[in-house]
């Protein structure tokens, strides 16, 4: 069975960057489209980005447009996801997802981004 393992995460300064990692491991890609999702405390779930298993199609919430990029590594089980001028309303755990709702979840990571 599949496990997504997440790593990076942290605190860091309004305008910093960050980037999380998430490795697929168990077996080989899935075909399933990944995609990242946070959740702030008290709120719902927010859906981040996802991207195509062909590591193409990426896909932005409009909170994190034009600052987070996703992607796949080249032969590599993993996504990453590139957070870049960071806010502090991007504080959250982040967590990664592959086949959706009903899918496989990371353990999830937290980023905490001071003012």
């Amino acid at each position: 069975q599949v496990q997504l393992v997440q790593s990076g995460g942290g605190m860091v300064q309004a305008g910093g960057s960050l980037r999380l990692s998430c490795a697929a491991s168990g077996r080989t890609w899935s075909g399933y489209d990944m995609a990242w999702y946070r959740q702030a405390p008290g709120k719902q779930r927010e859906f981040v980005a996802s991207i195509y298993w062909s590591g193409t199609g990426a896909r932005y919430g409009d909170s994190v447009k034009g600052r987070f990029t996703m992607s796949r590594g080249n032969g590599e089980n993993t996504v990453y996801l590139q957070m870049m001028n960071l806010k502090p309303e991007d504080t959250g755990t982040y967590y990664c997802n592959e086949g959706g709702t009903f899918g496989t979840w990371g353990q999830g990571t937290q980023v905490t981004v001071s003012s």
